[in-house]
């Protein structure tokens, strides 16, 4: 178990200091788990190793959440003055979000639509 923590750990690792260094808008964490992926991709192997400790990390992802809602409390009377915005600002990204995951659904569809017409044809 302490192997695949450390091997988690190192991703984040890696991904904070690509994004610390180059200035990059993402965060560390997300860049880390991309190259995760990138390597498991790569290596399955490394799956067998890592999967049981990530599995009891998901099962206690809700724990991940206590920290944000303290947060939440302790800032609650800014919230309460910018709710509107904050709100405002999670409904229209969230409907940004929904609208391009729907056309870049529906042009990967027809994408692969018409190569399988094309390739009827040949």
């Amino acid at each position: 178990m302490i192997e695949a923590i450390a091997t988690l750990l190192i991703y984040q690792l890696i991904g904070e200091t690509l994004t610390f260094s180059f200035g990059l808008p993402i965060p560390g964490p997300v860049i880390g788990m991309a190259l995760l992926l990138l390597t498991l991709a790569l290596r399955p192997a490394l799956l067998a190793r890592i999967k049981a400790t990530g599995t009891t990390l998901l099962s206690h992802l809700s724990l991940l959440f206590v920290p944000a809602g303290v947060g939440v409390m302790v800032h609650f009377a800014r919230l309460s003055e910018e709710g509107v915005a904050i709100v405002a600002a999670v409904v229209g990204s969230t409907l940004l979000a929904i609208a391009a995951t729907a056309v870049t659904a529906a042009f990967l569809i027809n994408r692969t639509e018409a190569a399988r017409a094309a390739a009827r044809s040949d």
